[in-house]
């Protein structure tokens, strides 16, 4: 991960996305009022959904609209931080105007 993403201690009160190892399939909610104006919190929790997904499940990461496409800022973080061990793909753009990436374990 990043040292940009350890270095913000201003979003050490945002609500986990979740406080247990899922052994299903899942939907990750990035879209909370906390998320609207902080990129780098969708990100790490992002990645923290992804480290409480068992392997053989995907989660869906459903991210603010206030950031635009996920390719502009997930993926690259992504790959980074997990490189071959998940697959990602784009799913859609919510009516809301975030968007759902699907990650596989």
């Amino acid at each position: 991960m990043s040292s940009t993403l350890h270095d913000h201690d201003h979003d050490h009160d945002a609500e986990p996305v979740t406080d247990r190892v899922h052994d299903n399939s899942w939907s990750a909610n990035l879209e909370k009022p906390e998320h609207a104006d902080d990129r780098d919190l969708v990100v790490r929790q992002g990645i923290e959904a992804i480290e409480h997904t068992a392997e053989g499940n995907h989660v869906n990461l459903v991210t603010h609209a206030n950031h635009g496409h996920p390719s502009e800022y997930l993926f690259d973080e992504l790959a980074a931080e997990f490189g071959d061990e998940i697959d990602w793909e784009y799913v859609e753009q919510c009516g809301c105007g975030g968007h759902v990436v699907r990650v596989h374990v």
